[in-house]
């Protein structure tokens, strides 16, 4: 079935083009009764607008693009209804993209949205991935671009994000303030921003305390997943029999780790101190219950479309945008896993 035009109802209606345009969009110069039956027509005809040709004209697609790393994690699902929810109040659409911590998906996910003329994009980087090629590109074309939690810090565009940093030297203290001397460090890899500072707050916090850092209790996730987590909790017991105090990355590392450790019945947290990060909703459940950096993801959501939505406004009217980093707070939340008495 053909599109109907505004050409064909003009004609059917021995009218202007101009009119019936005019009449569908409820101007005042037009008189009710030629709106009427310009919506009456178009409604018989099962008329559409032809949003490509609208687009051409207000140079809006009304649609913006989103790539997480992956979206079961609880964190970024609650990140993306969160911006999904803002740019439906505010008349957008999101087109949604996982890139599966794949550098070479982020790039084909990257053309996608640009070759699809989205408003902009909201971004948090995949692991393999820093301030590339195909990063700089959406700069480079002054698409209005917002990187939120994983981000590169060299690239010149807004952020939201949390101080990491702080975050986990807190978490780290923690441990210490409850006794913990030889603590462990499941981290993330080598590239996210975020894995680096967490890393860099676990080292801070041991300095701190003039605890010696020793680099074989640091161990490196692929893919921060479960498995890893029950995995190097094994390496660490087998390997250092004094451990009495394990930081993982994120939450899911840590399951991974109390899972091990309920395995072989070593007592959380007398023996073994654990805390996550991110408070993912099973760290309440589980049992003991974990204790973990609270990230707000949902505040995360909101400002980053609030921000892309200040620049693509800007864009719009012809202003200057100058990229804002927004820094959200944390807090360390403690339950059971990391709940020592001490003597």
């Amino acid at each position: 079935m053909k599109d109907i035009t505004l050409k064909e109802i003009a004609s059917k209606l021995g009218i202007s083009i101009t009119t019936v345009s005019k009449a569908l969009k409820n101007y005042h110069d037009v008189s009710d009764k030629t709106k009427n039956a310009v919506v009456a027509l178009a409604k018989e005809l099962q008329y559409t607008p032809n949003s490509f040709a609208v687009n051409l004209r207000t140079k809006e697609s009304k649609t913006i693009g989103l790539i997480v790393p992956e979206l079961v994690h609880h964190f970024f699902s609650n990140v993306v209804n969160a911006i999904i929810d803002e740019a439906e109040k505010n008349g957008y659409l999101v087109i949604i993209l996982q890139s599966n911590e794949s550098l070479a998906l982020e790039k084909k996910q990257i053309e996608l949205l640009i070759n699809k003329r989205v408003d902009g994009i909201i971004m948090s980087l995949s692991n393999e991935s820093n301030n590339d090629a195909h990063i700089r590109e959406i700069v480079d074309r002054k698409i209005p671009f917002v990187m939120f939690d994983k981000i590169a810090k060299l690239s010149k565009c807004s952020k939201v994000i949390i101080n990491d940093q702080s975050a986990a030297f807190n978490a780290v203290q923690h441990l210490i303030d409850v006794g913990c001397k030889r603590i462990a460090h499941i981290r993330g890899p080598i590239n996210p921003q975020n894995s680096v500072d967490r890393y860099i707050g676990y080292k801070k916090a041991l300095e701190k305390n003039n605890i010696p850092f020793d680099s074989t209790l640091v161990y490196t996730c692929e893919k921060v997943n479960f498995e890893e987590g029950k995995y190097f909790a094994e390496q660490i017991i087998n390997e250092h029999a004094d451990i009495d105090g394990i930081f993982a990355i994120t939450d899911l590392v840590a399951v991974g780790v109390l899972a091990y450790l309920n395995e072989k019945k070593i007592n959380i947290p007398a023996q073994v101190a654990v805390i996550g990060f991110s408070n993912w909703f099973m760290s309440q459940v589980l049992t003991p219950k974990l204790s973990t950096v609270d990230q707000p993801s949902r505040e995360m959501g909101i400002e980053s479309f609030n921000l892309l939505l200040e620049e693509m406004t800007c864009y719009k009217e012809g202003l200057v945008f100058t990229p804002k980093t927004i820094e959200l707070k944390t807090r360390t939340i403690i339950r059971e896993s990391s709940m020592r008495k001490l003597m």
